[in-house]
């Protein structure tokens, strides 16, 4: 028996109980899967279209499928015959023998009609289960209004990108090679690759990283496009003391350091991911004795901080990943609409503390990867009404980004600046 679909569904199952998806992979079995990436694009891909997929499920049945692992095979096994085109006698006959196998013996009938019913009618059913705001675009409901009320003339761009396969987006480590000298040894493997913004690159056709030229030598970092302005509008120059706030697993801490020869403190909660940050430190050769790594709680600098302002300060803080939904897509169904407003109180626990730890004449850099105002806008103009000594700078992005004041939105396929949803807010102490 094929266990790709049935790990799947199980890892599906697991998310929709309140796991997250790397977590739930791993329970699952597939990390010691010979068939560890096609377990993940089944996984992925049926999360980023549940809503749909859901929608689809409860309509091929002539009684509703109430067994959660039962509905998560038959959501899989649709998802590789309406998204991936795979061979559909194989999908069926591989579906209905996993449902004998590990749900129950009945249960290879069921799957193997309603599969072959969905073959049929797949036009029909799909544009049914579209009818719905949920099954049209595959996002709760809660989400959905939220989107349409923050962004009315561009929700329904916001919600499509967020079920977008992500690009698989690099950037180079110009301390150790160049983008023209990466894309020319990508080009001399075979690996076709493109620029994004001033150190990015855009592989063709995602692929392990660790299969990448030039990984183990530290020429590059995986980093989306968007996430890639982080160093550039902290802006650290030579000599100065920078504090990276809630740092791992360090692409904006390792980017920090490649721009400026800075003393850096990089900051994090959880101990045990500031591992990570070492190791990324060290595969890209940055000198770690000017980057010291503090475990400690950005609200609470008074139990970390020995009292020497910084200069500059990237508070990168925690959010509800709403812009980042296209890469990790089990965030639309495990984040509830309570969380937007928990967050936004501890993103503003965090800034008001941080502001105490700036140098005068020093610059603060708020950063989300959201798309939701009340974590983004509102909170920035909130914090600036707070401090009567932060002067809020205008940033200059480029218009490639398509960026509004210091909202980028996620992107659709083919943008020339393809991004994640990121939003950038930098402050100035008087």
């Amino acid at each position: 028996m094929d266990r790709s679909q049935a790990a799947a569904a199980d890892a599906v199952v697991r998310v929709l109980t309140g796991t997250t998806l790397s977590r739930a992979l791993e329970a699952a079995g597939a990390e010691a899967s010979p068939a560890r990436a096609y377990v993940h694009e089944l996984a992925y891909g049926t999360l980023r279209h549940w809503g749909t997929l859901e929608a689809v499920v409860r309509s091929l049945a002539h009684q509703p499928i109430v067994e959660p692992r039962l509905a998560a095979l038959v959501a899989v096994a649709v998802y590789q015959l309406a998204w991936m085109r795979t061979e559909p006698h194989a999908v069926v006959d591989r579906a209905a023998d996993a449902a004998g196998t590990l749900v129950r013996p009945q249960a290879k009938a069921l799957v193997n009609a309603v599969l072959r019913r969905f073959l049929r009618e797949s036009d029909e059913i799909l544009a049914r289960a579209r009818l719905t705001p949920v099954g049209r675009w595959s996002h709760p409901r809660w989400w959905i209004s939220r989107v349409r009320t923050d962004w009315p003339d561009r929700w329904e761009s916001i919600l499509d990108a967020g079920n977008e396969r992500p690009p698989l987006t690099l950037r180079v480590n110009r301390t150790l090679t160049s983008r023209e000298g990466l894309l020319a040894r990508f080009a001399s493997a075979g690996i076709a690759a493109t620029e994004v913004g001033v150190a990015g690159v855009i592989v063709g056709e995602p692929r392990p990283v660790r299969e990448l030229p030039g990984y183990a030598e530290g020429e590059f970092s995986v980093q989306d496009a968007g996430a890639q302005l982080a160093a550039a509008i902290v802006a650290p120059r030579d000599g100065e003391r920078v504090l990276d706030a809630c740092a791992a697993p360090g692409g904006k801490t390792t980017h920090l350091a490649e721009l400026a020869a800075i003393e850096l403190v990089a900051l994090d909660a959880d101990a045990a991911r500031l591992a990570r940050v070492a190791e990324n430190l060290a595969r890209l050769r940055r000198d770690s004795t000017r980057t010291t790594l503090t475990a400690g709680d950005a609200t609470t600098p008074e139990a970390w901080w020995d009292g020497r302002p910084f200069d500059r300060i990237l508070a990168d803080v925690p959010c509800t990943a709403s812009g980042i939904v296209r890469r990790h897509p089990d965030g639309k169904w495990l984040r509830r609409a309570s969380d937007v407003d928990a967050f936004v109180v501890v993103q503003r626990r965090i800034v008001d503390a941080l502001w105490g730890c700036l140098a005068r004449g020093g610059t603060l850099v708020y950063a989300t990867c959201s798309v939701f105002k009340a974590e983004n806008e509102a909170q920035a103009a909130a914090f600036a009404g707070r401090h009567a000594d932060a002067l809020r700078e205008t940033l200059s992005l480029a218009p490639e980004t398509g960026a509004i004041g210091g909202q980028l939105l996620p992107s659709s396929p083919g943008a020339p600046h393809n991004q994640d949803g990121f939003f950038y807010a930098r402050f100035r102490k008087s």
